[in-house]
């Protein structure tokens, strides 16, 4: 049994503590939301009034937050001044890759092993905990973290040193947001064309353009009947955070001068849909802004 203290208990964070308190670990919970702080509490964490005291005693700290710069108050704005040397940090959030490499090197500092290790697989994959993490980190922090990671997760790659489990889930979510808007073009030509969606769907589902956003996620009702499609787009993963995600991803390329111009292009369109009053919807629904503009 370990004692974990949860910082960040929202959409994900929560499934994912209450899988750390099935596996028989300690969860002492803090999140600024009290209706998210007492879902968690429900699942059988303690519901602490701060970090600082969900803290206390701690031999893990997972982070869960919405951007770098909490991580950044979180971590350096006092939460590492009362950690125990040896204490292991483990951050899930996504965010850019020279903020998680800065907390990285404060840990260091301190004497903490930590790992970045952001999540693909949205709250479904959090509650059933079969998320995929990608984890960045030193050889022996990686070894610490896997075995509670492996209780929330099915999927665990080591994807190198400090802030590459960040790299990992930019580049990743980069591609998603790309794909999920050409297959969204691609069916409205479709439908422009008079070819029936399931009739794509039975096509490119078995051929080239088979990819992830086409076969579990599509965004037409109908041929995968668990997307959110199928649910007038309630998110899974909100259009909000893709447009978040790439952001980063764009960050990233200009930090390093990359060429990310179809990246780029992607962009604008959630960028478009946010601003249309769809940002909670989910990123998938972007296929109504495609179908609206071809009218």
């Amino acid at each position: 049994m370990t004692n974990i203290a949860f910082i960040g208990v929202g959409n994900m964070g929560n499934p994912m503590a209450a899988n750390l308190i099935k596996a028989g670990h300690t969860v002492a919970a803090f999140d600024l939301s009290a209706d998210l702080l007492a879902k968690a509490a429900k699942a059988g964490a303690r519901a602490a009034g701060s970090a600082a005291d969900a803290a206390e005693g701690a031999e893990v700290v997972i982070t869960m937050l919405p951007a770098g710069k909490h991580v950044k108050e979180v971590c350096l704005g006092g939460l590492f001044d009362q950690l125990s040397p040896g204490t292991l940090v483990i951050d899930c959030s996504t965010i850019d890759v020279d903020t998680s490499r800065e907390v990285h090197a404060a840990a260091a500092a301190k004497g903490f092993a930590m790992v970045d290790a952001p999540v693909s697989g949205g709250v479904g994959g959090a509650e059933g905990a079969t998320l995929t993490f990608m984890v960045g980190g030193a050889d022996d922090a990686f070894a610490r973290a896997k075995p509670l990671l492996e209780k929330m997760g099915k999927t665990i790659v080591h994807c190198g040193g400090p802030g590459n489990g960040q790299a990992a889930k930019i580049c990743n979510n980069m591609m998603l947001g790309i794909q999920m808007a050409s297959v969204a073009e691609a069916f409205v030509l479709a439908e422009k064309l008079g070819l029936d969606a399931q009739r794509l769907f039975d096509v490119s589902s078995t051929a080239s353009g088979q990819c992830w956003s086409l076969t579990t996620y599509c965004p037409v009702p109908g041929p995968v009947p668990t997307s959110p499609a199928n649910r007038d787009y309630t998110p899974g993963f909100a259009a909000a955070l893709m447009l978040k995600d790439m952001g980063l991803a764009l960050a990233a390329a200009e930090s390093t001068g990359a060429d990310v111009s179809v990246a780029e292009q992607a962009a604008s369109l959630y960028q478009d849909y946010a601003e249309a009053g769809q940002a909670g919807k989910d990123f998938s629904g972007i296929i109504n802004l495609i179908r609206d503009r071809a009218k």
